[in-house]
């Protein structure tokens, strides 16, 4: 009988076989080489880099003045603001940038991030490489050097960056940090075995050839980089990372914003993967994406969320049961101080299976912060990390899962 211990002990020790076998991948020789890359290109193909921006006027500034500063032949270097009916003062930031040489401004109507990008796109016709970010993300200045030699294979058609969060502040987003920083050797290490499917917004680049291939950006269910990463996985093109190539998000600063913000990712993964891209899951033709990691994505999201409300609904049980029982306790016995004695604290195998999985979660994060490279000490947002992730996240997978069954969207901001 499948019951909620089984169903435990089954997905953790599934998480310990994966998290193995990716740092298996990652101390490969093939991998190993993949790391040496250095900014050794001899080539400088043009580059146009599309900055979407709705209601950004804190932060387009900013994100604008690091493009600036990128390390890159100027000759060969555009940028695109497009500005997708935004209702603050962003216009008017972005105005101010009007006369400068290389850099465009496009005002449209709200329609979405998906018709700003390809707005850009269209802009930027004759570019060789296109390039994406967040209206609320920064680029270090070599990081279009880094990433530019990905595409000197010829096979490479888009490359993802080593993102982090910018300034932490609070719990929520030192969280976030490692969070991050856990994520940067989670997508190189998936690169090696192209099981990329998503090209976040902040800093991927793509050859131009993608979008005249398989078509611009869609809705994608307000995922659409997720989406166009799927296609190209669909397509058979190869996704790098460039874990040298870095970039800062602005991350949300409260539980509320954070948990929209994922319901979005993770409803956007489930609605793409059921609605557009089933052909994908268990299909060795897409490799180790096909057989194990879209798979293994999905079955997670089920089982946190799963475990999770099973684990509240058995909260509230003992919490009645308790309450029913201590009304024929003596009120004396129950406040009684009760002595806790380390020898009798159960050692389980979930529990040993536990740490050995939050151990290995702590070295991928000192392994992403090594080969990125990226400033700031880990030990308080590790810390955040282990006291709250295991609480927030499971509230997001039930409400994407609630979110996806009842057909409910959000907006983009």
């Amino acid at each position: 009988m499948w019951g909620p211990n089984t169903i435990t002990y089954v997905s953790f020790f599934i998480a310990l076989y994966f998290e193995s076998f990716l740092l298996v991948t990652f101390l490969s020789e093939p991998a190993r080489k993949r790391r040496l890359t250095e900014r050794n290109s001899n080539t400088a193909p043009s580059v146009a880099i599309i900055v979407p921006c709705f209601n950004e006027e804190n932060t387009i500034a900013s994100t604008t003045e690091s493009l600036l500063k990128l390390e890159y032949p100027k000759e060969n270097l555009s940028i695109i603001l497009v500005d997708d009916g935004s209702t603050d003062n962003t216009a008017n930031v972005m105005a101010r940038y009007a006369r400068h040489p290389r850099i465009f401004i496009h005002t449209k109507e709200n329609g979405g991030k998906h018709t700003a990008l390809n707005a850009g796109i269209r802009i930027a016709k004759d570019a060789d490489i296109i390039g994406c970010l967040d209206a609320d993300s920064f680029v270090e200045p070599d990081a279009l050097g880094f990433a530019i030699t990905a595409f000197d294979r010829p096979e490479v058609m888009a490359t993802t960056s080593a993102m982090s969060v910018h300034a932490p502040k609070n719990l929520i987003q030192h969280m976030q940090y490692a969070e991050y920083i856990f994520g940067i050797t989670m997508r190189h290490i998936l690169s090696s075995m192209n099981s990329l499917y998503v090209t976040p917004g902040p800093f991927s680049l793509y050859r131009m050839e993608v979008f005249k291939k398989i078509g611009y950006f869609s809705h994608g269910y307000q995922t659409e980089d997720m989406e166009m990463a799927l296609r190209m996985q669909k397509a058979h093109m190869l996704i790098e990372n460039s874990p040298r190539v870095r970039v800062y998000t602005k991350a949300p600063s409260t539980i509320t914003a954070l948990i929209k913000q994922r319901m979005r990712w993770t409803s956007g993964f489930l609605r793409n993967m059921l609605f557009e891209y089933r052909g994908l899951i268990g299909n060795p033709r897409y490799g180790v994406l096909g057989i194990g990691v879209l798979p293994l994505s999905i079955f997670s999201i089920i089982t946190v969320a799963g475990l999770f409300l099973f684990s509240v609904f058995q909260i509230i049980s003992n919490m009645i049961h308790m309450f029913i029982v201590s009304r024929g306790i003596p009120l004396s016995y129950i406040l009684t101080p009760h002595t806790f004695d380390w020898f009798y604290f159960p050692i389980t195998t979930l529990l040993l299976v536990g740490i050995v999985l939050m151990s290995m979660t702590i070295i991928f994060m000192i392994i992403g912060k090594q080969i990125s490279r990226t400033p700031g000490k880990l030990t308080k947002s590790t810390a955040s990390y282990i006291l709250l992730y295991w609480i927030i996240s499971p509230i997001w997978l039930v409400r994407a899962i609630a979110d996806t069954i009842t057909n409910t969207h959000h907006t983009w901001r």
